[in-house]
Order: C-alpha cells, then structure tokens, then sequence
C-alpha cells in the first residue's frame, strides 16, 4: 500500500491539454491522475514512473506503461518513436536532490507545442512561519512537513528554475484549502509586518496557498479569447453544447475562456478573440444593437444552434440576425448545417460529445432491466408507441422497470407499479440516473425538424454502458443496428427488440459495451478540441473577409449594422 492517497489531483487533470497524444506521469503512484484523464481521452498513451514498487503495480493497471525506477537516475525509462505532448509533476519537484536536472532532460523529450505542469508545495505558507514562531517544527508523514521532502518553492524561486532549464512559464494558479485560517494569522501578525515593512494584504495573499500549480511550455503560445453567453440550462443541452466544450477548450494553455458574462470585456484588437452566442434571438432593434456592439468591440461573432429554426419560427423573418448577422455559426448535425448555410455560408459541424465516461453502475441484477426515458417534447414521438410498452411492461412484470425524466406525461401513462419519476435536472443528476438503467428508449417520428436533430441521446447512453432502443430517424446514422443498439421502425419492431432484450439481458450488456466502445474511440470531446481551435483560428484570420459577407447580407436590412 502506497503512503499517499490513491486520488487524482483534479487541478493537474484540468490543465492537461486534451489535445495530448501521448503523456507521461512523473510520480504517477497508483496511476489515479492518469485513470481520470483517460476517461477524458481514451486515445492516449499514458506513461507512468513510480519508484514505489507496491504503487507501481496499481499504476500497471491503469497505464499503458509504467517503470517503476528512480526518475533522476532514469528519467526516461522508456523507448518511444514519438515525443511526449505533456509531463505531470504532481507533488514530485520537492523529493528530488536535483529537480531541475531532471525538468532539463525532460524538457528534450517534451514536443515543440508540449507543456508541463506541476504542482509545487509554497514556502511562503502561513504554516510554516507559525510553527517556526511556535518552535513546533516537526516532520510528518504527509504534507508541506513530509519527511522525504527535500526543498519546498516561492513563486520567483520556481519561475526563476523553469526559465532556467528553458521553459517558458505560462500560467499558475493557487491551491488554497484553509482561507480562513491563513487570514487569521495574517491579521494576528499584521503589526509586526508592517514593523518590518511587509505589506499585511500582500503577506496574506502569498501565505494562503498551500500548493501552486504552474503549467510550463516550450514555445510562446499565441493566445486565443472565446466568451460565451449561455441559456439558462435546461436538459443539459447548455452544458452540452457550451460549458463542457469550453472547459474543454481550456485545456489547452494558448485559450482562455469566459462563459455566461454579461459584460465581457474585449481583449485588444489585435489579440484573437470570439464571441459565441448561444442559440440566440437577435430580431429587429435589440438584435442590431448586441450585434452592433460586439462589432464594434472587435469580436468575430459565432452562433451556436443545435435545433431546426423553422421549430422556433426563426428561419425566415426578415429581421432576425442570429444567422445571417453573424460571421459564423456551429451546429450539432450536416442536416442542421445544410439548413442554415442558406442564411450563411459559414457554418461548422461539430457533432455532440462526451467529456468524460462516467464510472459504470448498471447491470448489477442480471434478473432486472431498467428502461430508461429522459426527453423534452416528445409527446408526438412516444404517444403511438405506449400500447407496446404497457404490453411489455405487463409482461416482463418486475423484471422490467422504468426510470423517467422530466416528461410527466410519459410517467402517468405506463401502466405499471415498476417506475420512478424525476422531474428535469441538471445533466451531472439526469446522467447519474441514466447509468443506473440497462436500456433507453429513444423514440423520434419522421419529420423535418427530428431529421435535423443530433445523436446525444445515443452517445449519452453509450458512454455509460446503457443499450439504446431507437428509432431509424436520426439514429440509423450511428447507431450499428444489433452491434451498438436496435433500430426500429414501427410499433411491431419496438415490440420485438424489448422482448429480446428482457429475454436475453446480455444481449444489452453486448450491446452496452459495443457502445461505450464506438463513444470512447469515436466521441469524446477531447477530439474535437484541436479542430474547434483550428477553425476559430481561421475565423479570425479571415475576420475582414467574413465582417464584409456580414455587412453584406444586412445592408438592405439594418443599415445601423
């Protein structure tokens, strides 16, 4: 059993660009922080040193490679064709004789775009001045007093050794875990610094952080500023759609994002930056006036859109702007970008993801199945299909039970005492009811405006291992019929493939696992990241073109533009 805590360090799994290729864990212990980020991106190669035997056998399991040597007498004890994209110090720097030895050999191995990041104990801790005054000074097994610890770091002191061994320090953010206490003791103490000349608020803002984490790089990055406006959640589509693309987009060390702020502040001009609106309603006075604005402010202008307009009466009246007003738009389907290039030409596809896999929780009961139904405005969908389920329902008894979110109508009308009924939740609540069920049912009729809508559904039942029930519409596309889930066409089809199902519950685990296979090598947001930066990139890059095609398109319709 390890010493240290068998957790992964959620302020070094944030900063590990998702664009990684290939990462090396320097002091991986059981391999936790790589086992987090491989639910992020299943691609990776993640390569692990441990020099504790024991942790180094967990770490086995969780990695792809492990060496289990001591890193300043190997510091690369592996044979690789392909440089490192980023290199993990979580709380290692301060066990070493020589850390910046080992940083300079590391950094030879790092590609040109890769990073570092590292997670450092602060000397200036309030802590350590309080023992010190106290003369409590005292080893422990654990902690800034750890007994293996051989230098702690101030800022200067870690900024002056990374630029030392040729990296460019590129961002670092405290870990402070105990505010009220460190300000307590700077207050205590405030007369005797100022005595000494110490400012107490800038002491106090020093002494808080136990921990910082640096993110260091080879090359300077040029960065990168996308703001988002974002609806109120509902469902999860904004969290969908926005929230987990931008904290995926933060990732990568050359953008900084900001989401929900009414008044953003616009970078200088010259510094790339977009704006995204998202799903917005931009008709006549009001809709010129916010447009109007974030031009003058110098943003490139992006919808984000993930439904058929013609459901919200907004494709084609004369003063809406959403589409036409704005350099660009990104959407969730091809069907959905062939509607709007009629409005504008600029239009990117970047289909629905998952962040990260969710821990698996179903199939616990090989005698019960859990149905799940989780969906806004699908009456019309599921209203010709509920004869069927009831005869199922009726037949497979407790067997069979039913998980429902959100659509009321849908709970009252089965007819069964096996269900439960949640009302609409946040997505972190509606995905943790989703991975407790074994199958879901995903039902839509054929009409323009479901032809155009997107595949979540599925992949939010694939990731947790949950087998999907679908109609063809919409899901034919994805979904490998009796590999990856059962299509179906009409009621009678819905009938058999339930009844197989409830008959043959591995049947849905196969079909379960098939799924969070296809989502793990095919559907992670970790994909798209590269390629949303590339093309947002590009936008600005062509700003000039893309403002006059704007400018263009409203010139008969609002000259104020």
């Amino acid at each position: 059993m390890s010493r240290y805590p068998d957790l992964a360090n959620i302020d070094l799994l944030e900063r590990i660009p998702l664009t990684a290729q290939t990462v090396l864990d320097v002091g991986c212990n059981g391999g936790a922080l790589g086992m987090a980020y491989r639910r992020l991106n299943p691609r990776a190669l993640l390569l692990g040193i441990e020099p504790d035997p024991t942790a180094a056998d967990l770490a086995a399991q969780r990695l792809d490679r492990v060496a289990s040597v001591d890193v300043e007498r190997n510091p690369l004890p592996f044979d690789l064709d392909r440089p490192i994209d980023c290199i993990l110090y979580g709380d290692v720097l301060e066990h070493l004789r020589d850390p910046w030895a080992v940083l300079r050999r590391h950094a030879e191995a790092l590609s040109d775009d890769g990073t570092m990041v590292i997670c450092v104990p602060n000397v200036n801790h309030w802590s350590f001045a309080d023992r010190l005054l106290r003369g409590t000074w005292k080893y422990e097994p654990q902690g800034l007093l750890d007994e293996t610890h051989l230098r702690w770091f101030s800022l200067d002191s870690m900024r002056e050794g990374l630029e030392a061994v040729g990296l460019l320090p590129h961002d670092v953010s405290p870990r402070v875990f105990d505010a009220e206490k460190a300000k307590e003791f700077a207050t205590a103490i405030a007369p005797a610094l100022r005595n000494l000349g110490v400012d107490p608020a800038a002491y106090a803002q020093r002494a808080a952080p136990l921990q910082y984490v640096w993110r260091a790089v080879k090359r300077p990055r040029p960065m990168l500023s996308v703001a988002s406006s974002m609806l109120a959640p509902v469902g999860g589509v904004s969290h969908v759609r926005i929230v987990y693309p931008m904290q995926a987009l933060r990732s990568d060390p050359g953008v900084l994002t900001q989401i929900g702020v009414s008044e953003v502040t616009a970078p200088a001009r010259d510094k790339p930056h977009i704006f995204i609106l998202h799903r917005p309603l931009l008709s006549g006075e009001r809709g010129a006036q916010v447009i109007g604005r974030l031009l003058s402010e110098g943003w490139v202008i992006v919808t984000e859109f993930d439904d058929h307009p013609d459901h919200f009466g907004m494709l084609d009246a004369d003063d809406q702007l959403a589409f036409r007003g704005v350099h660009a738009v990104q959407v969730s389907t091809p069907a959905l970008a062939g509607v709007l290039r009629t409005r504008n030409p600029e239009v990117a596809v970047f289909p629905n993801a998952i962040r990260a896999l969710p821990e698996l929780r179903n199939f616990l009961d090989p005698q019960v199945l859990t149905l799940f139904f989780g969906a806004l405005n699908r009456e019309r969908d599921w209203a010709p299909l509920m004869p069927v389920l009831n005869e199922i329902a009726q037949k497979a008894g407790d067997r069979l039970r039913f998980c429902v979110v959100h659509d009321q109508a849908f709970f009252d009308a089965l007819h069964t005492p096996h269900k439960r009924f949640t009302p609409t939740c946040d997505h972190e609540t509606y995905m943790a009811l989703l991975g407790q069920c074994e199958i879901s049912l995903m039902p839509l009729a054929d009409t323009p405006f479901n032809r155009a809508k997107s595949d979540l559904k599925f992949i939010e039942a694939g990731a947790c291992r949950v087998a999907t029930v679908a109609s063809h519409v919409t899901y034919a596309d994805s979904v490998e019929d009796g590999r990856t889930g059962l299509l179906f066409h009409h009621a009678d089809e819905l009938r058999d493939r339930l009844l197989r199902l409830v008959a043959m519950p591995e049947l849905a685990r196969a079909l379960g696992d098939a799924a969070r296979a296809y989502v793990a090598g095919e559907r992670m947001l970790a994909y798209q990241v590269g390629q949303r930066i590339a093309w947002y990139r590009s936008l600005w890059a062509r700003r000039d073109e893309l403002t006059k095609a704007l400018q263009g398109r409203l010139a008969d319709l609002v000259p104020a533009v």
